[in-house]
């Protein structure tokens, strides 16, 4: 009679099924299909109390992918139903690309949400999982913070690149010129308020007066700046009459967006570094590392007693190489996994390029790297200094010290 009991449920929204197999494979009844809800989890549990009741089991295994949050309130109601509470439960949210993975070995398996189910039950009979622990959950809280900012972040990328596009129309030279203040609060009122005829012909003083009214006078050279921007319109191009007001009602929009999102950052950052505040952490002593990148890579790693060693966060962090080889040959470019947890790794990848600026360990190390390729040099540098950053990712949180210059990384 078997003894542990392997539950596979594919999971959704509204609706959840659950696959019942035992140690060898075979299903012990017909899928559940069950909402998900509360009284959907009640009837689950009644049938997983049949079943340990009919079969003795002691064990139980259950496994569902990481859709989303739909997971969440499930993962946590079995870990505490008392019904369950003589058994020794362990529930796994496992990475969808897992079971994508570990199904094409069934060559002709349909795609249903009960196969799927039993594609996961099957998964877990297959170990080498690891099941939620409560010190896991201890960092989602932060995680929900930092992956919503790196949403934030995208879409203010998303909406300042149109913005770019859309200002190339209305005064093709103005970006050029600016640089990085294109998107200051001064130099967005003056493409928004003024055409690139009066950018182009307006006196001297009625930009500066917009300039400095926009700045609090804390503009460095506003002269300078607005005798540029006169250039730079009588440079551009002429958009039609017919495109004027389509662009520059579009433009304005966009840069409204793109202070929305800036301010709802900065707001979000306060947040993040309160959170922070909570977990014993020494990676803001790295120079570089602040307590949002902090933040990004502590709630992605979660319990780092989990990693066996760094090299095994790197693969969780997709900060690894294909290996390609075959009897004596053996590639020499590799191209990277990219399979792991995309948030860890963007944050990886950010904090180095955040090291390379102010450590110089670091940079030196960027620049090394920078140096040995004809091409892609910075991306290349820089995902390489990510991996060795791994390494006092690691260290710093397994050990608890604090960061020292020259320790090795």
């Amino acid at each position: 009679m078997p003894k542990t009991l392997f539950i596979g449920i594919d999971i959704s929204s509204e609706e959840n099924v659950a696959q019942f197999m035992d140690h060898e494979g075979a299903s012990l009844r017909p899928s559940l299909q069950f909402r998900n809800s509360q009284a959907g989890l009640d009837q689950l549990v009644r049938a997983i109390s049949d079943l340990v009741e009919e079969h003795d089991a002691e064990h139980l295994h259950v496994g569902m992918e990481a859709t989303g949050l739909y997971w969440w309130h499930l993962r946590e109601s079995l870990a505490a139903e008392p019904l369950l509470e003589s058994l020794r439960v362990d529930v796994y949210v496992i990475n969808p690309s897992l079971i994508k993975g570990f199904k094409k070995a069934y060559t002709t398996l349909p795609k249903t949400d009960a196969v799927d189910a039993w594609v996961i039950a099957d998964r877990l009979r297959f170990g080498r999982l690891k099941p939620v622990t409560e010190n896991d959950l201890l960092y989602h809280p932060l995680a929900r913070l930092t992956r919503f900012r790196l949403t934030m972040t995208q879409a203010l990328t998303k909406d300042k690149n149109r913005a770019c596009q859309l200002l190339f129309l209305k005064c093709s030279e103005y970006r050029k010129t600016a640089g990085r203040r294109t998107f200051g609060k001064a130099s967005v009122a003056l493409f928004n308020e003024f055409t690139t005829e009066e950018l182009a012909h307006k006196p001297l003083e009625e930009l500066l007066e917009v300039i400095l009214a926009n700045t609090n006078n804390r503009f460095a050279d506003p002269q300078g700046f607005a005798n540029e921007i006169k250039r730079a319109a009588r440079n551009s191009y002429r958009l039609s009459p017919k495109m004027q007001d389509s662009v520059g009602v579009a433009l304005a929009m966009t840069c409204e967006n793109i202070r929305y999102f800036e301010t709802q950052c900065k707001k979000l950052d306060k947040v993040i570094g309160r959170e922070l505040e909570a977990i014993p952490q020494t990676l803001t002593t790295v120079p570089g590392i602040g307590n949002v990148l902090a933040a990004g890579i502590i709630a992605e790693v979660g319990d780092v007693t989990r990693f066996d060693h760094e090299k095994a966060l790197a693969k969780f962090a997709g900060l690894t190489w294909h290996r390609h080889q075959s009897g004596r040959f053996e590639a020499e470019e590799t191209s990277l996994t990219k399979a792991g947890n995309h948030y860890l790794r963007y944050y990886l990848v950010e904090a180095a390029n955040s090291l390379r600026v102010h450590n110089p360990e670091y940079a030196a190390f960027y620049a090394r790297k920078y140096d040995e390729v004809p091409k892609h040099q910075h991306k290349r540098a820089l995902v390489l200094t990510a991996r060795k950053l791994v390494r006092l990712v690691y260290a710093l949180l397994s050990t608890g010290q604090i960061y020292r210059e020259g320790s090795k990384s």
